[in-house]
């Protein structure tokens, strides 16, 4: 009677091509403008720049892909094996920030970062004339856009404006800095002035507070009260001269 063969396999096979995989993957490797990690560019606003992702110690055809943010960006079939080029034109505000990942297709674990740092003088916007009445609050707002962060101030007819405890209140954010003003008062009126000093410039914005007469206030009930009794008197005064028509008739 035929006896059953295995086919017998060393104890160590297994390991040693795990291992061997292991090496293999480790060794594939990806470098951006020749950083082999994540990295931080400093650019200015305006020029173009260009990203190039190359791959290494591959013995194969590797294809690529490029992320902004959480965005796949398009590429050309010619240009997604083993190296990638990719061009930010021009660079504005909006590209600060912005993480460009380039990661190997079939691994993405495989993948290095670059953080664009664009550097660019302030940049200030707001509404620029606003009316309040008497005793109202109101609030500017100077919305401010700088990279690096710039230092804020803020002037009244071109002096140093001088807070006033529970009547001024100031708050501040990266890009924003609003002024508030309680209760204002026709000493109010003039030219407020946002003024924001950063190391590549300085930048203002002028804001015209018009401070207007405190409209008067009719009491609701006493203008309801005399519109009623106008118009009572109307209609008996309709109905008397009625009657008496009837009787000259």
């Amino acid at each position: 009677m035929a006896q059953r063969r295995s086919l017998a396999v060393p104890y160590g096979a297994p390991v040693l091509a795990i291992s061997f995989l292991a090496c293999v993957a480790t060794g594939l490797e990806l470098s951006v403008n020749n950083h082999a990690a994540d990295f931080t560019l400093s650019t200015a606003l305006g020029p173009p720049i260009s990203l190039s992702c190359l791959v290494h110690n591959s013995s194969q055809a590797e294809e690529l892909l490029w992320y902004r943010g959480d965005g796949q960006v398009g590429l050309k079939d010619g240009n997604k094996v083993n190296i990638s080029n990719i061009c930010i034109s021009p660079v504005n505000e909006s590209d600060n920030g912005v993480t460009f990942t380039c990661q190997l297709a079939r691994d993405k674990s495989v993948q290095v970062s670059v953080i664009l740092d664009v550097q660019f003088p302030p940049q200030l916007s707001g509404e620029e004339t606003l009316h309040v009445e008497e005793d109202k609050d109101v609030t500017l707002t100077c919305n401010s856009k700088s990279n690096p962060q710039a230092q804020t101030t803020w002037y009244k007819d071109n002096h140093s404006l001088t807070l006033q405890q529970n009547r001024h209140e100031l708050y501040q954010t990266s890009e924003v800095l609003r002024l508030s003003i309680r209760k204002v008062q026709k000493s109010d009126n003039g030219t407020y002035t946002c003024v924001v000093e950063s190391p590549l410039g300085n930048g203002t914005r002028d804001f015209h507070l018009i401070v207007e007469d405190k409209k008067p206030v009719f009491p609701k009930e006493a203008v309801i009260a005399a519109a009623v009794v106008v118009t009572l008197t109307i209609f008996f005064g309709v109905v008397a001269q009625k009657d008496k028509c009837l009787k000259v008739w």
